[in-house]
């Protein structure tokens, strides 16, 4: 375990790259920040300086600071706020484990049963699809649309039924339980299949994707993509579909605004098993504190951990804002979550039912970024609403650690040429 990294919920130290460098030998060099010009934040901060009925919420800027008043509220009582996020009720995931080769090798006994939830009925096959984010999440409407639209395309002869909030299992054990082919199909953080598979380092990297649009123009790219995603067939027989953009991911405390890297001294922040972000929060002078994401909501209650990274989607969805009300603008890095399919699944479909379900996800995950663009500007309003401060600092404060952290891990000639060619996909690419 490396100093000052403090582990919470894991079984092992994750394997660690070794500390990076230029393939050549060179120093590297920092490239220029790109900044997103107007998160919806901004938007609202603009807005709130006419508006009649300014909401609770609060709005810190270094650079150009417009409050609104306040009416602080760390969240609903627990009685009125339901179970916390990640808890399953009915069956535990003992019994679903225990269910799961039924689920990979017969889905077909779900098919016409109206009364499975997130499941496509009247269908000859229901796939099964992993999901780690909770049902309010937007990625689970999407999915779920995705197996409506596979019947359609298929003409009955595929759908799907998605599994919410890791009941299946968390995402290292659905990565083994896909690739047995337990489970049809699961949606995966690139950290995890970075831990698979360090080739897919670098989609991981803080600064290689201007926003959202050019992520997926690039996860569409087959010229860019195309190898990579069927990297893991041989080995692990798996095949990357593509996913789901995690958009922006900016910083979340418990006690208090951070404006600068100062604020951040000694923070113990939940960060993923990924050298990035383990550099990443110790860069800025936080304490990289690896936990489950089911135990983050927990973490921050009892005060084992400060602060967490996230997007404004799942710090809503999972309902942080009850435990951690300051949101800083950090913009850290923009994440992917990568779909799995079993390999042995796709190679056994009809060649039609096989092209059908590739064309038909990447329609869903174009149309994804739109609703993610929706779902943040949404996500942003119900924060002000229920009384989290946001925080916009200068860019200047966090961006040249956040830029030399991404490019300093980066230390093959693979990883340098698949970063340049992500680069040169950006509009008005400088690869």
């Amino acid at each position: 375990m490396r100093p000052g990294i403090v582990a919470f919920g894991l079984d092992k130290e994750p394997e660690r790259p070794a500390e990076g460098h230029s393939h050549d030998g060179s120093q590297l060099q920092p490239r220029s920040v790109r900044r997103p010009s107007l998160h919806p934040a901004r938007r609202l901060r603009a807005q709130a300086r006419t508006a009649a009925a300014p909401r609770s919420g609060r709005f810190h800027s270094r650079r150009n600071a417009v409050r609104t008043p306040t009416s602080r509220r760390r969240g609903a009582p627990r009685s009125l706020a339901g179970p916390r996020p990640g808890a399953r009720e009915g069956v535990g995931r003992r019994g679903f484990l225990k269910s799961l080769p039924v689920l990979g090798a017969g889905t077909a006994l779900l098919g016409g049963c109206a009364s499975q939830e997130g499941a496509v009925t009247g269908v000859d096959r229901v796939l099964s699809i992993s999901l780690g984010q909770a049902e309010s999440h937007p990625s689970y409407g999407s999915l779920v649309s995705f197996g409506e639209r596979l019947a359609e395309a298929t003409d009955g002869r595929y759908g799907a039924r998605v599994y919410a909030n890791n009941s299946l299992g968390d995402q290292q054990e659905t990565v083994q339980l896909v690739s047995d082919g337990a489970i049809d199909m699961a949606v995966i953080s690139g950290t995890q299949i970075e831990n698979s598979s360090p080739r897919f380092l670098p989609m991981n990297v803080p600064g290689v994707f201007d926003d959202i649009d050019h992520q997926n123009r690039v996860m569409l790219d087959d010229a860019i993509v195309g190898e990579l995603f069927a990297s893991l067939e041989p080995q692990m027989r798996l095949t990357v579909l593509g996913g789901y953009t995690q958009g922006s991911r900016h910083l979340y405390t418990a006690q208090g605004p951070i404006e600068s890297v100062e604020d951040m001294a000694g923070l113990k922040i939940r960060v993923q098993e990924s050298e990035i972000f383990l550099r990443l929060i110790e860069g800025i002078g936080g304490v990289p504190t690896p936990m489950a994401y089911s135990e983050v909501y927990t973490g921050l209650q009892a005060g084992v951990l400060d602060g967490a990274e996230n997007n404004e989607v799942s710090y809503v969805t999972q309902r942080h804002y009850e435990v951690a009300g300051h949101f800083t603008l950090t913009n850290h890095l923009i994440g992917f979550d990568f779909l799995l399919a079993n390999t042995d699944l796709l190679e056994g479909m009809d060649e039609r039912d096989s092209e059908a379900l590739r064309e038909t996800w990447a329609q869903t995950q174009s149309e994804f970024v739109e609703i993610w663009k929706q779902e943040t500007e949404e996500m942003t309003r119900q924060m002000l609403d229920r009384g989290v401060t946001i925080t916009d600092p200068d860019p200047e404060a966090f961006a040249p650690i956040i830029e030399e952290t991404g490019l300093s891990i980066l230390e093959h000639p693979d990883d340098f040429a698949l970063y340049d060619a992500i680069r040169a996909a950006a509009e008005g690419g400088d690869a």
